[in-house]
């Protein structure tokens, strides 16, 4: 996605303190059960500095934009956070993928850019059951801290809130078009991410759900997960997957990225008459949409994420906004594409990203 800068109106008092700055659920992280095992956090606790806030200036800080690890949907985050420097006045931003999937390393990134001057942390925590003691070192540091695109398992949030795709309700909108277009009946097969990752069991809760609903009229044959690592692993996957059980299969939800461009293309390529329903919009899923080799696809707001963040960080870091309720959840918002709204979903999306802006700015934080 392009960065874009957005006009913002009715919030002057913010404005006139400084110029301020916004998705999966959502993306599945790879190896969210390895790297954790030692310790959530690489920072340390004991003889730890506090640092002091900037006065309200927002131009004083920068903010690091931490994935777990490299992956096509975090790309959005550094256009929206591009964005909200430019249009808001943040001191600037950083993206860093160094984490490789492993929560040590992840934490050894966060320690590097802590040291490096940043005061204000996104971040995909690789290990959501570990994330947290991640989150309770960096705000005992004096930080701001969100989690974005995921949240920790279970009900704890210690960062400041917590931005991200309702991976369960996305997946559940997904697994609904998909059966709607296989006619309510039939054989469905699921392809997801990594399995002990919490997103991937809302994901699986979600497209059970859609099922259920149906009163056995559907039936779900196959739930594929771990083929998320990367493209290769989920076309070999699907290629498997569509060679032992193509004659069965009446539909596919995809609810991770990579399995959603390669059931995209190995469906396409085959003879098969299998209905597809994707996840976020790579150009191969959209192009397939408006050609009508597959159905759909339910994309998330990634940009909006990082836009929303750098600039609720930056406010916070700086003193201009505090927490109404520290550790609350938003959903990011997750929106179906079809041949019907291929032009304007985007749009779409960003009305959602100023809903949230706003309700940032007057709901969820407590601004000067």
């Amino acid at each position: 996605m392009k960065t874009r800068t957005r006009r913002r109106t009715g919030w002057t008092v913010i404005s006139a303190v400084a110029a301020l700055g916004l998705a999966l659920a959502g993306c599945t992280a790879e190896n969210a059960d390895d790297g954790g095992s030692d310790g959530g956090s690489g920072t340390t606790t004991e003889g730890e500095e506090t640092v002091e806030t900037s006065d309200g200036d927002l131009t004083e800080i920068e903010v690091a934009l931490i994935p777990g690890g490299a992956h096509p949907y975090f790309q959005p985050w550094q256009d929206g956070a591009e964005a909200a420097v430019a249009e808001f006045g943040v001191g600037g931003y950083t993206f860093n993928e160094t984490g490789e999937w492993d929560q040590t390393k992840q934490n050894a990134a966060i320690d590097s850019l802590a040291a490096q001057g940043y005061e204000a942390f996104a971040i995909f925590g690789v290990s959501p059951t570990d994330i947290n003691s991640t989150f309770s070192s960096l705000k005992g540091q004096g930080f701001s801290v969100a989690a974005v695109a995921s949240c920790p398992a279970g009900d704890e949030n210690e960062a400041d809130y917590c931005l991200s795709t309702d991976t369960g309700e996305a997946a559940y909108l997904a697994a609904v078009a998909t059966i709607d277009a296989m006619g309510g009946e039939g054989n469905l097969v699921h392809l997801t991410g990594n399995a002990v990752d919490s997103n991937t069991q809302r994901r699986i809760e979600g497209v059970e759900r859609a099922v259920e609903e149906t009163d056995g009229a559907v039936t779900l044959i196959q739930t594929v997960t771990d083929v998320d690592e990367d493209l290769q692993t989920a076309q070999r996957a699907v290629d498997d997957l569509l060679a032992s059980r193509g004659a069965e299969i009446t539909g596919i939800v995809t609810t991770a990225y990579n399995p959603a461009v390669a059931a995209t293309q190995g469906v396409g390529s085959s003879d098969l008459d299998i209905t597809v329903v994707g996840i976020d919009d790579d150009e191969t899923i959209l192009t397939a949409i408006q050609n009508g080799s597959i159905t759909g696809t339910v994309v998330q707001n990634p940009w909006g994420q990082a836009y929303i963040s750098t600039w609720a960080l930056a406010s916070l870091q700086a003193g201009v906004c505090t927490v109404n309720d520290p550790g609350f959840v938003v959903d990011s918002g997750s929106f179906l594409v079809t041949q019907e709204n291929l032009d304007t979903y985007d749009d779409e999306r960003m009305t959602r990203t100023e809903e949230l802006l706003t309700a940032f700015q007057t709901e969820y934080l407590n601004c000067e």
